[in-house]
């Protein structure tokens, strides 16, 4: 897959639908890698006629590796006193210089979990360079942001195991406590999914210093009430990572924002709510070429 220079370091990037399509960025959470937006996801959106790009953030899958930074002071972070070796602010600007490298000039914004963070700071600091926003999973960050429950925390603190198979175990153990209530667990789906994660790439180095500018955030929500982007907010009743009062604060922070909020889905975008979900990007979307019309 193609990489990309953007604000100094390299990000590696996949794109689906034709070069004169609407663009569309997704971004990605916390330590996940671009496949972790499943392909079949990508090509419908491309279907309803989207340029979608899908890529690495820093510090995970093939994208640059922020080595000379060391390893992140959890300790520290967690005890209140974060050491971050990069900020949200600077991944919002990886996700605008991909763009730039690209030759787009503003795209529609879609991001998941942490990716709502960073598409929100995007938003934000970059207003021209976002046509519309889409948090799905997400909240308002720094001291307005619902803590996870117990068992949701309990997924961050883990230490990564020694071998393959333990790696893989690991990620779909992750995956059965982040899945909500009226979605099954798909042993033989996940047993993949998990697998071609850690074959691609295993760095949870970089998951370390990502949680770090997570929690050295400010919270955006007052400066998410100046937000004049027509934004989607999405969350499943059931996350136990990100709970749902946080897409509930963001979607009443956004002047004139669409909530969508599903019954027994937690911290994982299951296909039954993908209709919906493609149809509101869609729709917000058009929205925005509306409003950029009038």
């Amino acid at each position: 897959m193609p990489r990309a220079k953007a604000n100094g370091i390299e990000l590696e990037y996949e794109t689906f639908g034709g070069p004169d399509d609407r663009p569309l960025l997704l971004i990605g959470g916390l330590g996940s890698q671009m496949i972790s937006w499943d392909e079949d996801f990508c090509t419908q959106l491309a279907a309803r006629g989207f340029r979608v790009v899908r890529f690495d953030n820093r510090d995970s899958g093939l994208s640059t590796r922020m080595e000379e930074a060391g390893f992140p002071d959890m300790a520290a972070a967690f005890g209140g006193n974060p050491q971050p070796a990069y900020q949200l602010e600077d991944l919002a600007d990886d996700a605008v210089g991909l763009l730039d490298a690209l030759g787009i000039g503003a795209a529609h914004v879609v991001g998941v979990s942490m990716g709502g963070f960073i598409a929100q700071t995007a938003a934000l600091n970059h207003p021209d360079r976002v046509l519309s926003l889409t948090s799905i999973m997400s909240g308002p960050g720094g001291e307005d942001e619902v803590a996870p429950t117990p068992e949701g925390a309990a997924v961050l603190v883990v230490s990564p195991p020694p071998t393959r198979e333990e790696r893989v175990e690991q990620a779909m153990g992750f995956r059965r406590v982040l899945m909500g209530s009226s979605d099954p667990f798909d042993e033989a789906f996940e047993l993949r999914r998990a697998s071609s994660a850690i074959d691609r790439a295993y760095y949870p180095v970089g998951v370390g210093r990502q949680l770090v500018a997570i929690l050295a955030a400010k919270s955006r929500l007052e400066r998410l009430k100046n937000l004049r982007l027509p934004t989607l907010v999405i969350h499943g009743v059931d996350d136990v990572l990100v709970p749902v009062e946080n897409g509930r604060l963001v979607a009443e922070a956004v002047p004139g924002a669409r909530y969508l909020e599903f019954d027994g889905m937690g911290h994982v975008l299951p296909k039954r709510v993908w209709p919906q979900v493609l149809a509101a990007i869609d729709e917000i979307a058009r929205e925005a070429t509306l409003a950029s019309r009038q």
